[in-house]
């Protein structure tokens, strides 16, 4: 049984306090450390099964409320805002805060980026990536710059208009086109979610307020910033070739456009002369395979990538 702790550090905007959480195993005694960095709309606590079950393996399991999300959004009107300014560098610098309070020199440290939370990792691994024992970069795309730049553009344009704080259902839209449009994307068929197969799963995201709350346009322009810095080639260049990374999605994700974008990332990293890049795709499982029908496979094979990188 692992015993939870909650805990609140400060952000690197310098004003917010973070929600933060750890998992330690019952005796307290822990061999490795693992932070996970969770996806777009939704909070960390979603992550506690997985947490459990590390912690259960001798693993301490830490992650944090991104600014805008969670119980780090002061009320709901946060919700949906990272910050003013340069958001992605205060993002990663959140999730370097928590490393370091976390970190210590005799014990492997590894990172999980979710979803939106796979594009911030990819960002940080290009700036603090030295020092990790190994990255799962999960539930991840890859977009053209064409596409991000239009999105840009988009954001910038309406906010002239509405303000940055404007919560736009055109982007919203458009954010979610495509491959989305295959699944159900309110809740309404639980059965047929973009999510997971795992309908109980659905139906508890659909009757959150922290799982649907409308993001801002500046978080939509912060976070197409991201994508489009990830996708550059001299970025990738920058992680280091030595670090050990796993990348995972269902290969019925509609954000890795069923694994052919998740595949394009993965021989990215290859031509950039990373040493040890894993690729695995499972099949039928959609976008978060932590909270899907065989998520007890994806759990097992996680954890024994990182053990064999200790």
């Amino acid at each position: 049984m692992a015993v939870k702790q909650e805990f609140t550090f400060l952000s690197s905007d310098g004003k917010t306090d973070v929600h933060a959480v750890r998992w330690l195993p019952d005796n307290g005694d822990y061999r490795a450390v693992f932070q996970i960095s969770h996806g777009m709309i939704e909070f960390i606590e979603r992550y506690e099964p997985f947490a459990a079950f590390l912690a259960d393996k001798g693993y301490m399991v830490v992650g944090h409320d991104h600014l805008g999300h969670g119980k780090t959004a002061k009320t709901p009107e946060d919700w949906g805002y990272f910050a003013d300014g340069e958001s992605p560098e205060i993002l990663i610098g959140d999730m370097n805060k928590l490393r370091t309070l976390s970190q210590e020199p005799d014990k492997p440290y590894f990172m999980l980026g979710h979803s939106m939370g796979s594009y911030l990792l990819r960002r940080y691994l290009s700036v603090y990536g030295g020092g990790l024992s190994g990255a799962v970069i999960m539930g991840t795309g890859a977009n053209p710059d064409a596409v991000a730049k239009l999105g840009m553009a988009v954001c910038k344009a309406i906010a002239a208009f509405k303000g940055w704080k404007y919560r736009s259902s055109f982007m919203e839209k458009l954010f979610f086109s495509g491959d989305f449009q295959k699944f159900d994307m309110d809740g309404t068929h639980p059965e047929n979610s973009w999510l997971t197969k795992d309908t109980e799963i659905v139906r508890f995201y659909y009757s959150e307020p922290r799982c649907t709350f409308k993001f801002t346009l500046k978080a939509y322009y912060d976070f197409l910033k991201t994508v489009y810095y990830v996708n550059r080639k001299e970025n990738v260049e920058k992680i280091p070739k030595d670090l050990p990374i796993l990348m995972v999605a269902g290969d019925c994700d509609p954000v890795g456009e069923f694994g052919k974008a998740v595949k394009r990332v993965y021989e990215m990293y290859k031509a950039a002369g990373i040493n040890d890049v894993t690729l695995k795709l499972y099949e039928n499982d959609r976008h978060e395979i932590l909270n899907e029908t065989d998520k007890e496979r994806v759990f097992d094979d996680i954890f024994n990538w990182c053990d064999g990188r200790q």
